[in-house]
């Protein structure tokens, strides 16, 4: 019996000196809430989805009160009148952008090499087997890297390639990383005209592997009316910023590879 009540008193005065260890460091180390921080972070979405190159929505916010991040540091904000009033500055919400996979390789339209059978990832994929499989090593892999790194749920692998569903996407940036091919680009949501190939081979290299890859032709860009479409090597590039969706490129394009 004494042994429990000794046993008792000492777990009672360890108590008693741990409690007051935490009630000491918390007055000595108590910092004061940041006002403005936690008005800013009521105002952003709180998806943490790491768009705006910090660690979630709380660092953001933290960034914007003391002035290191802009107040439309977040690509998916809608609230930055709100939060550049809090700063006292003025600032505009971004462009908003959308998730663009630049290639339509799907198993119908790409060759083979070969079969793989290892893990289902991209990045494993690719240094297993090339590119896992399809005789295109440029093309995507489908092995869905970009869906599980998605947190909006934007991404799905359909036919053996990656698709966008744009309505969700926000513009985060996390397939884009994940990708190991970099097919996955942010372009301006909205913009009707795609280059549906990453492929920087052209003409039969690429027919070999790809029915719907780009030839690198250029007749799109010699027929482009308004200057938007520029060759880079054998790809062309759009500039969406002279692009006016006329539709020009596509009807000239003879594999069908602008859409």
């Amino acid at each position: 019996m004494n042994l429990i009540i000794i046993s008792a008193a000492v777990i009672g005065i360890i108590g008693i000196i741990i409690a007051a260890a935490l009630n000491f460091a918390g007055d000595k180390f108590y910092v004061e809430p940041n006002e403005k921080a936690n008005q800013i972070r009521e105002l952003l979405p709180g998806n943490n989805c790491g768009g705006c190159g910090y660690a979630g929505c709380d660092a953001l916010a933290d960034a914007i009160a003391a002035g290191k991040a802009q107040p439309n540091g977040c690509p998916m904000c809608t609230n930055v009148e709100q939060i550049s009033s809090i700063c006292g500055v003025t600032a505009q919400a971004k462009e908003k952008k959308v998730a663009f996979v630049a290639c339509i390789g799907d198993c119908d339209r790409a060759s083979k090499a070969g079969v793989y059978s290892g893990f289902q990832d991209c990045a494993a994929a690719k240094a297993v087997q090339q590119n896992g499989g399809k005789a295109c090593k440029y093309g995507c892999m489908g092995f869905g890297s970009c869906v599980k790194t998605c947190p909006f749920g934007a991404m799905r692998i359909h036919n053996g390639i990656a698709v966008v569903q744009e309505q969700l996407c926000t513009g985060c940036g996390q397939c884009v990383k994940a990708c190991p091919n970099h097919l996955i680009s942010l372009i301006p949501a909205g913009t009707t005209v795609r280059i549906n190939c990453s492929s920087p081979e052209k003409g039969m290299k690429v027919k070999q592997v790809c029915t719907t890859g780009c030839l690198g032709c250029g007749i799109c860009e010699k027929n482009c009316p308004h200057q938007a479409i520029a060759m880079d090597g054998s790809l062309p590039v759009i500039d969406y910023s002279l692009c006016t969706g006329c539709g020009t490129c596509a009807g000239k394009c003879p594999v069908k590879v602008i859409r």
